[in-house]
């Protein structure tokens, strides 16, 4: 009997190890809230039209610099004018919590990129956004963020101001 190992009594495992899921999603948001939303994109869709159509643009042979802001300003407003009409009923749309106003940081910071550009460039601005998205909206560590956004901005500077050469304002 003194050849036998001592053993240690074994724990019972649990037989459902099954990860319990955890609902943290926001509570629909209802029909007003999706009238409103709606409303409001089809405002920025119809606001795109009526820029673009002051930009000029052109014709599909020969494109102004409008035609393709016209061409989503139309996009958006048809489908704003669908989720008018399909939305009423609620859906499943999330009411607007602190997180939603990320969205609203990552359009003021397009429109602060495209008031930038003409005086100092797309590279510094392009910098400042990346970094933006990155660290501020999206929480990513600070090498990720300034190795990625310096990688983007290189990356838009080979591919339009290397090789196709468009006309858009930059410093070096």
């Amino acid at each position: 009997m003194a050849d036998q190992p001592i053993t240690k009594p074994q724990a019972a495992l649990p037989t459902d190890t099954t990860p319990v899921p955890i609902d943290d999603t926001p509570p629909p948001a209802g029909p007003v809230a999706n009238l409103a939303s709606s409303l409001v994109t089809a405002a920025v869709g119809a606001a795109a039209i009526a820029l673009s159509i002051v930009l000029g643009t052109g014709t599909p042979a020969q494109p102004g610099p409008g035609l393709w802001p016209l061409a989503v300003g139309v996009v958006v407003l048809v489908l704003s004018a669908a989720q008018l009409v399909v939305g009423r009923r609620g859906g499943d749309g999330e009411t607007f919590t602190r997180a939603s106003w990320m969205a609203l940081w990552g359009f003021a910071s397009l429109v602060a990129l495209v008031a930038l550009m003409p005086h100092v460039g797309f590279e510094i601005p392009s910098l400042l956004l990346c970094v933006l998205w990155l660290r501020v909206l999206g929480h990513e560590r600070w090498l990720t963020t300034l190795v990625t956004s310096v990688a983007v901005v290189a990356g838009f500077y080979l591919v339009f101001v290397g090789a196709l050469g468009t006309a858009i304002p930059h410093l070096i």
